[in-house]
């Protein structure tokens, strides 16, 4: 299991990227809109971690990992199959790979597919 992209939603984006740039000595960049308007910053081993705000109104913050997976298709449909509610089923970011959510034990999950 490997995360590739972890998803902060944050009512203040921009203290939140501070703080990790103090104290990991990373950069993060202007805002994606690919990525709902995060600022991201890739590290090392090619992970990249986007911090951003709410997309709705009723959007609380979250720490959502997103897990790469070889088939997305797929695993969706295996996680539902376990009991996960699909709350975005696999869509494409151009240039970027495709992307789902999942909540299933209270916990927003996600899902990556480059």
């Amino acid at each position: 299991m490997k995360v590739h992209y972890l998803e902060i939603v944050s009512l203040d984006v921009d203290a939140v990227c501070n703080a990790y740039e103090a104290a990991h000595g990373v950069n993060f960049g202007e805002a994606d809109e690919l990525f709902g308007g995060a600022r991201t910053c890739t590290l090392s081993d090619g992970s990249i971690i986007g911090v951003r705000g709410p997309l709705r109104e009723t959007e609380d913050p979250v720490v959502r990992p997103y897990w790469l997976v070889e088939d997305i298709d797929l695993a969706v449909a295996n996680v539902e199959a376990e009991g996960a509610k699909i709350a975005m089923p696999p869509l494409e970011i151009p240039g970027k790979g495709k992307f789902a959510i999942y909540i299933l034990g209270s916990n927003d999950h996600g899902l990556w597919q480059l």
